[in-house]
């Protein structure tokens, strides 16, 4: 076995298994959107309909099923736990990264290259962030990268059958990935084709089989798109109007950002191979008429780039379909004739070691600043977590070590870098500040309590990424939402979802029905407490700037409620207030 064979087989396996599959259930679920995705993931496997999804009991209409099909099973497979709720976007990303190594051994025939491609890929911090991360995108991500696989086939086969084939696949992945995440999936893919159909002159045959795409891609969506338009009417004219038009034209649209936005985004997102991207970028430039290859992934960087900026609503996980051409082309400049030295450019690699090496020399300057709390304003680590700066700083100097390695001998040590982002992200679930954590990982709160809740009648949540993080841990729907709807609003407008929040001011009233029934417990952010609840709480949990209050019920619990930690109990409100803002 050669060894490029044993690096395919091997190497990428084991690399991709301690990136990605190693960290996923270290850190808690973090919220909105981990805890969303999980819960309404959960609860499509517990109520075994995948048609409608469904978040706290209530519609969800802003995405399609695919990317929960695929973490139900998951959840179904592994367990509902953290793992199994961040495994569906860490192995969409695997496949990914198979894909782009096809596709380099299609542009290429090279696995040498490919195997670089792969290894390129799944280290940038982009994909690495994003595929360690329970969302969408990375799923969709995937789709998206199969239809630009099959996109290139199609415009290469040659023959009538083999033009059929690729046209039906390349169909059949706009399909799945409008199933994940809607309309952009298709129009990304016919934005990358065309330009290539125009350059490569051909046209007649996009137009003559782009039919056949179309056919596979509404025979995947079809049959669950009349199912839903059949149960939920109004489906369709919401995901439609308001997920699309309106987030991305809309005035208000939500995460509204400037043109620019992605651009420093996507510049950070290729690290660690920042350094070699003006250069691969320059010289595919250069010799996109002689190499057509390069020009179509030109087009596939350019064409989510563009497509994304034009909209109004932006996030940074949007852009992730630009990685997958973004790796081809670093790792054709890295490993081609000009690699090293560019024909009349400087040496990108020592560049790209250079970038990495001072970052990771900037990080170990940071310690001592963090350590001795000499930032203004309060300190980042508070004096009982000094310990994690440590773990930062063996992380940092991992970085460093790796950017030495890659600069010893370029020619031989540049791939290195990929190993700059694994201490990091292994350090990640061990070294974020408290008061980063105690916000937004809100089972650090609820997981010693898990006994007084499981015994408490009704709950409430402050927020719904709260609230779901409530549900997950107690794997039940019926969570309410204590003065607050947010994305939940049009799910709650239902007559069936009406009854699903509590308003701070008839909060008294609806507790003392409630009480009658057993326990309840409200979670919620202090700074989103009011001044007056108006009921003393029975016990008061603090974890950072999460608060979770416990009611005893005047009527018969669930069962008994004992209290696992010492609880701060209050005869008045306003005592309560005073002590818990201490």
């Amino acid at each position: 076995m050669n060894s490029e064979n044993l690096q395919a087989r091997i190497a990428l396996p084991l690399f991709f298994a301690l990136l990605y599959l190693l960290p996923l259930g270290m850190a808690p679920l973090r919220v909105p959107d981990e805890t969303r995705y999980a819960e309404i993931s959960r609860e499509m496997a517990a109520s075994g309909d995948a048609v409608v999804p469904r978040l706290l009991g209530k519609r969800y209409f802003e995405k399609p099923p695919a990317g929960y099909w695929i973490n139900s099973a998951c959840l179904l497979l592994f367990g509902e736990n953290n793992f199994a709720a961040r495994l569906g976007p860490a192995l969409s990303t695997g496949l990914g990264a198979l894909m782009v190594y096809a596709l380099a051994l299609a542009l290429r025939r090279e696995r040498g290259t490919a195997v670089n491609a792969a290894l390129i890929h799944l280290s940038m911090l982009q994909v690495l962030g994003i595929g360690t991360y329970n969302v969408l995108d990375a799923i969709f991500c995937m789709w998206v990268t199969a239809s630009m696989l099959c996109s290139y086939a199609a415009l290469r086969a040659r023959g009538a059958p083999g033009r059929l084939c690729a046209f039906a696949a390349l169909g059949a992945a706009c399909g799945a990935a409008f199933l994940t995440k809607g309309f952009p999936g298709p129009a990304l893919a016919a934005l990358t084709a065309l330009p290539i159909a125009l350059k490569e002159k051909s046209l007649r045959t996009l137009f003559l089989y782009g039919p056949v795409a179309v056919l596979a891609a509404v025979a995947v969506a079809l049959p669950w798109g009349l199912v839903i338009a059949g149960r939920e009417p109004d489906f369709w004219n919401y995901f439609f109007w308001v997920e699309h038009i309106q987030r991305f034209a809309g005035e208000k649209a939500q995460h509204s950002e400037p043109f620019w936005f992605y651009l420093p985004w996507f510049a950070g997102g290729l690290l660690p191979w920042l350094g070699l991207a003006p250069q691969a970028l320059r010289e595919a430039w250069r010799e996109r008429s002689r190499r057509p290859e390069l020009f179509f992934l030109l087009v596939w960087v350019l064409a989510p780039l563009l497509f994304f900026s034009a909209a109004k609503g932006k996030l940074p996980t949007y852009i992730l379909p630009c990685a997958a051409p973004a790796a081809l082309l670093l790792a054709f400049y890295a490993d081609g004739k000009h690699g090293g030295t560019g024909r009349d450019g400087p040496d990108a690699l020592k560049i790209n070691g250079r970038i990495n090496l001072g970052l990771g020399l900037a990080g170990l300057a940071a310690f001592p600043v963090l350590f001795f709390d000499l930032t203004p304003g309060p300190a980042v680590y508070a004096g009982d977590e000094k310990y994690k700066l440590w773990i930062c700083l063996a992380a940092v100097a991992a970085w460093t070590l790796c950017s030495l390695a890659s600069l010893a001998d370029r020619r031989r040590y540049w791939r290195a870098a990929a190993l700059c982002p694994l201490s990091i992200i292994l350090a990640a679930a061990f070294c974020l500040p408290a008061r980063i954590t105690d916000q937004k990982e809100p089972q650090g709160l609820i997981r010693p309590h898990l006994e007084e809740l499981r015994h408490c009648r009704s709950l409430l949540a402050g927020s719904v990424g709260l609230a779901a993080g409530l549900a997950f841990e107690l794997k039940r729907s019926d969570v309410l939402l204590y003065n607050d709807e947010g994305e939940l609003a049009y799910g709650l407008s239902y007559p069936d979802g009406r009854d699903g929040t509590v308003n701070a001011g008839s909060f008294p009233a609806w507790l003392a029905k409630a009480g009658a029934e057993g326990d309840t417990a409200l979670l919620i952010r202090d700074r989103d407490l009011p001044p007056d609840l108006g009921v003393t709480p029975d016990a008061v949990y603090r974890k950072g700037g999460l608060l979770l209050l416990i009611f005893k019920g005047a009527g018969k619990s669930i069962g008994p409620a004992p209290v696992r930690a010492a609880p701060l109990r209050c005869s008045k409100n306003q005592q309560y207030r005073e002590n818990i803002s201490d």
